[in-house]
């Protein structure tokens, strides 16, 4: 909106200027949206009460808005770039397609909040409230979310990249077919979550809470899992190519039809596991405990055992028969076929 020179508008507009720091306005929502329009610098507390208010496409770009009461307001597509809402109240608020890049959000309440393809590249939300809110297709690339909490958020199709989670509270969120590629979420909590079909290539999950989390055509290739826990989770055809499992527990999850070639399970728990039609082809398994594991038509070839390793029962003296020594209590699997295959032919020279 622009404003003639010489109206009570102009005047109104040109007198919020950032040249006029000392002045307190305590305005409805049209005429906030006037005077940002006219350049008016929106901050706290030089404004207040904007609970309900609509600030709709409004340029609100490096705004100071310091534990602002923004409850169920309407910031559908405003442009909060580099705005500062370190504590601000944002409960239920609208935040479709708003510009979020490089915004602090540190300790702000967003619990209930729509934030459906918000951009919120590169922003800070370290011990955010983000309960229940819904971040479907937002960008949130090399965004920091440690210590924040999206329980039941909505995350589907959002993106994560790089996004540092540590210490996050995402319990029963919905990750599906969510982008985590070199994410860090270590010492998360991803408890009931749901993350089929989730990228999370070389991401950082050391020590995280994965217990009756489904993980279903999940890829986590190359990923730092270690002492991860994933009790009673569904890895229903996931990829773990080369991924770190040093000490997960593993207890009682389903790897039916699982890719763990090159897998590190070393002193892994899988107690109980269902491995059916599991790829382990050369994983680590130097003191893993497979203890009442299924691991029919498991493909065992080149896998790396110990004297320390548990087998199911009735296992262990076959591939003791399929495996050669490599010293120090380690053995390597030889032949081809499961860990049912009879060898017909002498066992594969180690190279």
């Amino acid at each position: 909106m622009k404003t003639r020179p010489d109206t009570r508008l102009a005047r109104l507009a040109d007198a919020a200027r950032p040249t006029r720091p000392w002045l307190r306005v305590k305005a409805s929502g049209w005429w906030i949206r006037v005077l940002v329009a006219g350049g008016a610098r929106l901050t706290l507390p030089a404004v207040s009460g904007l609970r309900l208010m609509d600030l709709s496409r409004l340029n609100l770009s490096r705004t100071w808005l310091l534990e602002a009461d923004l409850r169920l307001a309407d910031l559908n597509g405003a442009d909060l770039t580099g705005a500062n809402l370190t504590g601000a109240n944002l409960t239920g608020a609208n935040l479709t397609g708003t510009q979020l890049t490089d915004a602090y959000l540190n300790g702000a309440s967003l619990n209930d909040a729509d934030l459906t393809r918000a951009r919120l590249t590169g922003a800070s939300l370290i011990q955010a409230d983000l309960t229940c809110a819904n971040l479907n297709g937002a960008d949130l690339t090399d965004v920091n979310l440690n210590g924040a909490n999206l329980t039941g958020a909505n995350l589907t199709l959002a993106r994560l990249t790089r996004a540092r989670l540590t210490d996050a509270n995402l319990t029963q969120a919905d990750l599906n077919d969510t982008y985590l590629i070199g994410a860090h979420l270590n010492d998360a909590d991803l408890t009931g979550a749901q993350l089929l079909s989730a990228s999370l290539t070389g991401a950082h999950l050391n020590g995280a809470n994965l217990n009756d989390a489904d993980l279903t055509r999940a890829r986590l290739d190359d990923a730092a899992l270690a002492h991860a826990r994933f009790f009673r989770a569904s890895l229903t055809r996931v990829s773990l190519t080369g991924a770190n499992l040093t000490g997960a527990y593993l207890t009682l999850a389903d790897l039916t039809s699982a890719n763990l070639t090159g897998a590190d399970l070393t002193d892994a728990n899988l107690t109980e596991a269902n491995l059916n039609h599991a790829d382990l082809t050369g994983a680590n398994l130097t003191g893993a405990n497979l203890y009442g594991a299924d691991l029919t038509f498991a493909d065992l070839v080149d896998v790396v055992w110990s004297e320390r390793t548990t087998w199911p029962a009735g296992i262990r003296d076959t591939m003791r028969h399929r495996s050669v020594p490599l010293g120090g209590g380690r053995y390597r699997v030889q032949g081809s076929g499961n860990s049912g295959a009879d060898l017909v032919v002498p066992p594969v020279p180690v190279g």
